[in-house]
């Protein structure tokens, strides 16, 4: 297997994995802004290690500094809210929801990078939203659908965050921003967004054992969420190895559904089908 499938596939693992810890720490009261923050310390703290084994140098020039502390605060503003979404939905359903940024992605660069749409990517966005209606759908007679909706609603603006920070980041790669330094202003970003998410909307700043300890594991999965994809794109094409981590949602379902944290109904397995086949048809062209 090529190396750059075999470094895809790691990041789609540990993404999976990564959704279900997400899923794990929300089902209880706890703080997100402060577990979001954690993560950012561990992934910038292991990052900057990086960095500094392999004497990579770091340019904090005007466009990197734009760019990368924009696309950071989206990126810490869609992971919690994705964290959010997960008190009250499955993990299968935000994990799949979140992970189909890939339409979002398209659509922005089509309005704002002038890239041409094609009947591929249509397509794709077409089967990618029956997805989502297909998910939508399994709760419509629940009891708690005032709430699911909510929720549901969360996951997609959290997904629609995800989007537009791909766009900015990949915007600052055209206008020469160093990708090192953007990484780096990524993980910081997770640090000051979690602390002002805790203070200013939880009202709390307070660390105990379990968040340390989701945090630090967290921390330790995003960073190599990332560093596999970077791997990854360094060794083939991003059009092939992006699409491939994108999946990952399939693996936070089997592993939530392995775990008993949810069960696998008909709509669900046709919504994950669409989801994939749409990826795929995004990734073309």
């Amino acid at each position: 297997m090529h190396p750059a499938i075999v470094f895809a596939l790691l990041s789609l693992l540990f993404a999976g994995i990564n959704d279900v810890v997400f899923k794990r720490y929300s089902r209880k009261e706890r703080s997100r802004g402060m577990y979001v923050f954690g993560i950012g310390v561990v992934w910038t703290v292991l990052q900057v290690i990086v960095f500094g084994t392999q004497g990579m140098p770091l340019t904090f020039d005007q466009n990197t500094l734009l760019f990368g502390l924009t696309a950071g605060v989206l990126l810490a503003i869609a992971n919690i809210l994705l964290i959010e979404s997960l008190t009250h939905i499955d993990v299968g359903l935000g994990s799949t929801i979140y992970r189909l940024n890939t339409i979002g992605v398209v659509i922005l660069s089509v309005v704002f990078l002038s890239e041409p749409l094609g009947l591929l990517k249509s397509l794709g966005i077409v089967v990618g939203i029956l997805g989502v209606l297909l998910l939508y759908q399994k709760q419509s007679g629940s009891h708690h659908n005032t709430v699911f909706a909510v929720f549901f609603a969360v996951a997609i603006v959290a997904s629609l965050f995800r989007a537009t920070y791909g766009v900015i980041a990949k915007t600052g790669l055209l206008q020469n921003a160093d990708p090192n330094t953007m990484l780096l202003l990524f993980s910081a970003s997770w640090i000051v967004g979690g602390a002002c998410y805790a203070k200013l909307r939880e009202k709390r700043l307070r660390l105990t054992r379990k968040k340390v300890l989701y945090s630090l594991l967290s921390g330790i999965l995003v960073f190599l969420i990332v560093n596999f994809l970077m791997l990854a794109i360094e060794h083939g094409e991003a059009s092939i190895v992006i699409p491939v981590a994108n999946l990952s949602f399939v693996i936070a379902l089997l592993l939530s559904i392995a775990l008993k944290m949810e069960s696998l109904t008909g709509n669900k397995l046709a919504a994950v089908g669409c989801a994939v086949v749409s990826i795929i048809l995004l990734s073309q062209a």
